[in-house]
């Protein structure tokens, strides 16, 4: 049509930009809205603005930031925290492996932690599985005590449903939860090696505290539960529909875990043979080279 015209494309959407910007606004306007009720408020400007470019809408950030703001749709944010770790026991730790390692594939590293929900009567805790490559969550539960069962569920849950190879990885606190010989006994079982992150240092299970805190801010904190099971119900939406299946990760190049482990699986399979095996950085201590006037010195 341009062609025919003897104008340019530039021109002509500037000429449609000017003459009707209020429709291409109202689009764009209609669908950050659509999508902000679809995810429940739990999407800030940058997941929005993807959302929208995978539906064919040519829009940067900064647009849809503004017009959230405008519109007064912001993603609720709130922070809170509370200790759950309980380190001081005689029970054995284990060395960190987490730390050196480089995973290539599912299965590799599991990360576990505990995190609590308040309710209107009663503190209730949630214990979790992540596989550490794909940010998927794939074993949780729910309890009123502080105790390892929870933890202990929660593994079970994941070994249900990766039935995971010998060699797995699991990394977690110092907990007492993890530590126990309920938990270590059930490890072994299954042939995998436990990993602990070091005192105080909640970095080093930074996966697991980024779920928690995504949890908290788009989920617990955007509701009140009546009782236990509403928890759960919500919990379970959450986790197994809308985090695993919906909920883009910007870690993993907004893909949701589920769209993650299909495109490794589909790489694998094209490139003809298995993924490459998890790797890890040698304990290596550190050694002062000396100078070449030192070596030579022969007070050396």
């Amino acid at each position: 049509m341009c062609q025919l015209a003897g104008v340019s494309r530039a021109s002509y959407y500037r000429h449609w930009e000017v003459t009707v910007p209020d429709e291409e606004e109202m689009a764009v306007r209609a669908a950050i809205h659509e999508e902000v009720v679809r995810h429940r408020r739990r999407y800030g400007s940058r997941r929005i603005a993807q959302v929208l470019r995978r539906r064919g809408m040519a829009v940067n950030r900064k647009r849809v930031a503004r017009m959230m703001r405008e519109d007064n749709l912001l993603a609720i944010r709130h922070r809170k925290y509370i200790l759950t770790t309980d380190s001081q026991h005689d029970c054995p730790v284990y060395l960190n492996l987490a730390a050196r390692m480089t995973v290539t594939s599912i299965n590799q590293l599991w990360v576990a932690d505990i995190t609590y929900i308040r309710l209107r009567k009663e503190f209730v805790f949630l214990a979790v599985v992540i596989d550490r490559y794909s940010r998927r969550v794939i074993g949780w539960a729910l309890s009123r005590s502080l105790s390892a069962a929870v933890a202990l569920n929660a593994l079970r849950l994941a070994i249900q449903r990766r039935q995971p190879p010998p060699g797995v990885v699991h990394h977690s606190d110092q907990g007492i939860q993890y530590a126990s010989q309920e938990y270590t006994r059930e490890l072994a079982a299954h042939r995998m090696t436990p990993s602990m992150s070091r005192p105080a240092n909640p970095y080093d299970n930074a996966a697991c505290e980024s779920f928690m805190k995504t949890l908290k801010q788009e989920e617990i904190y955007c509701n009140q539960y009546a009782d236990f099971a509403e928890l759960s119900e919500h919990l379970e939406e959450f986790i197994d529909t809308y985090y695993n299946r919906q909920r883009l990760h910007s870690a993993l190049g907004y893909r949701t875990p589920e769209e993650f482990e299909q495109d490794a699986a589909a790489a694998a399979a094209d490139s003809g043979g298995g993924t490459a095996a998890a790797t890890m950085k040698l304990f290596r201590p550190k050694i002062q080279e000396k100078s070449q006037e030192e070596a030579t010195d022969p007070r050396n």
